[in-house]
C-alpha cells in the first residue's frame, strides 16, 4: 500500500484523500473497523460526504500503521478535540499536518500540542475548503503553513492538482487561529440568517467579525497580510456565507431555537467562542462578536439579544472601532 496518508475518514479526510489521488495516490484511515470496510467495498462515503465516489487510487484501511508505512508525513483530519490521542498513537519522526480548524481541548494550538508531544516537523492547512467542492474537483485554493520550509513545500506538492492551487506560509500561527476564529464569526452570520435580518447586516457582520479577526491574530504576533489572505478572509466568506458550512448552519439552528448539531458532525465555532471569550478577556482585547456568540451559545443571551448587543454599542470611528 502506498500514497499519502489521510487519517481521519469524515467529510473533509474523505474529499482531501480524493483530491490527493487524481495526481497520485492516497491512504484513507477510518477509525471504526466496521465503516473502514464499509468504505473499502461501496467506495462512498454515506455518513460524511454522499454522492462522492471513492477512485480506485484511494486505498481504505482502519490498521493505523498500515495507513502509515513508510510514509514521510501524514494529513491529520479528525475534529480538534480527537487530534492529542491520534497524535499519541503516531511515531514522533512523522511529519504532521493539522487540518483540523479547531484548538486544543486546554484552548491552546494543535501545532503547539504537537511539538509538546515530541512532533519536530509540524504544519497546518487552512483555507476556504469545503469537503462538497473540493471532491468534486471544482477550483479551489488552500494554503499550507510550516516553521518547516521542506515539509510545507512537500504538502503542497502532494496536494496541488488542476482544481486544487495550494500556496505555502510561513505564518503558522496566523493560519492556524484564522481558521479557528473564522468558525465563531459564521456562528453569528448563521443567526443573521435564521433571523432573516438581510443582507446589509450579513455584510457588516461579516466585515467587522474580520476586524476583530485581525485584533486577535495581530495581538498573538500574526502577520497582518495572513489576515487577508486564503486563511483569513478567504475562509471566513466561504464560513460565513456557503450553505455547505456547518457553523454558518448551527447558528441558524440557533436563531430559530433548533438544536445546532447536525447528523453528529462537529461544530468546532461552538467550543472555540467561550475559550476566545476568556482569551479576549484575560488580555483585554474587545471582540464584541466573539463575546455575544459565546453568551448566546451558552444559553445566557437569546439571538436577538446577541445582535441587541452589537448595534447598541457607542459611536466609534471604523478606523479604530
Amino acid at each position: 500500500m502506498s500514497g499519502l496518508p489521510v487519517l481521519g475518514a469524515g467529510g473533509w479526510g474523505t474529499a482531501l484523500a480524493i483530491s490527493a489521488a487524481r495526481t497520485g495516490r492516497a491512504r484513507l484511515w477510518a477509525r471504526r473497523a466496521a465503516f473502514a470496510g464499509q468504505l473499502a467495498t461501496s467506495r462512498v462515503n454515506a455518513e460524511y460526504l454522499p454522492g462522492v465516489t471513492l477512485p480506485e487510487s484511494v486505498s481504505v484501511t482502519a490498521d493505523l500503521s498500515t495507513a502509515i508505512r513508510d510514509a514521510d508525513f501524514a494529513l491529520v483530519v479528525v475534529p480538534s478535540v480527537g487530534v492529542p490521542d491520534l497524535l499519541a498513537q503516531l511515531p514522533r519522526q512523522l511529519g504532521v499536518v493539522l487540518c483540523a480548524k479547531g484548538l486544543a481541548p486546554d484552548g491552546g494550538r494543535l501545532t503547539e500540542l504537537a511539538r509538546e508531544m515530541g512532533f519536530g516537523r509540524v504544519a497546518v492547512l487552512s483555507g476556504p475548503n469545503h469537503a462538497e467542492e473540493i471532491a468534486r474537483g471544482l477550483p479551489a485554493a488552500t494554503v499550507v503553513a510550516s516553521h518547516d520550509e521542506p515539509l510545507a513545500l512537500a504538502v503542497q506538492s502532494a496536494l496541488m492538482t488542476p482544481s486544487l492551487r495550494v500556496y505555502t506560509s510561513s505564518d503558522e500561527m496566523g493560519v492556524e487561529l484564522g481558521g479557528v476564529l473564522k468558525n465563531v464569526i459564521a456562528l453569528a452570520a448563521g443567526m443573521v440568517d435564521g433571523l432573516n435580518l438581510g443582507d446589509n447586516a450579513k455584510a457588516a457582520l461579516i466585515t467587522r467579525g474580520l476586524r476583530e479577526m485581525q485584533r486577535y491574530l495581530v495581538a498573538l504576533g500574526a502577520h497582518e497580510d495572513t489576515v487577508y489572505g486564503l486563511s483569513g478572509l478567504g475562509d471566513l466568506v466561504a464560513t460565513a456565507t456557503s450553505r455547505h458550512s456547518r457553523n454558518r448552519a448551527a447558528g441558524e439552528a440557533i436563531a430559530r431555537g433548533e438544536h445546532p448539531g447536525q447528523g453528529g458532525k462537529v461544530v468546532e465555532g461552538l467550543r472555540t467562542a467561550g475559550l476566545m471569550e476568556d482569551w479576549a478577556t484575560a488580555h483585554g482585547h474587545d471582540l464584541p462578536i466573539v463575546r455575544a456568540v459565546a453568551r448566546v451559545t451558552r444559553g445566557e443571551w437569546g439571538p436577538e439579544q446577541g445582535i441587541a448587543s452589537l448595534m447598541e454599542r457607542g459611536a466609534k470611528p471604523e478606523r479604530h472601532g
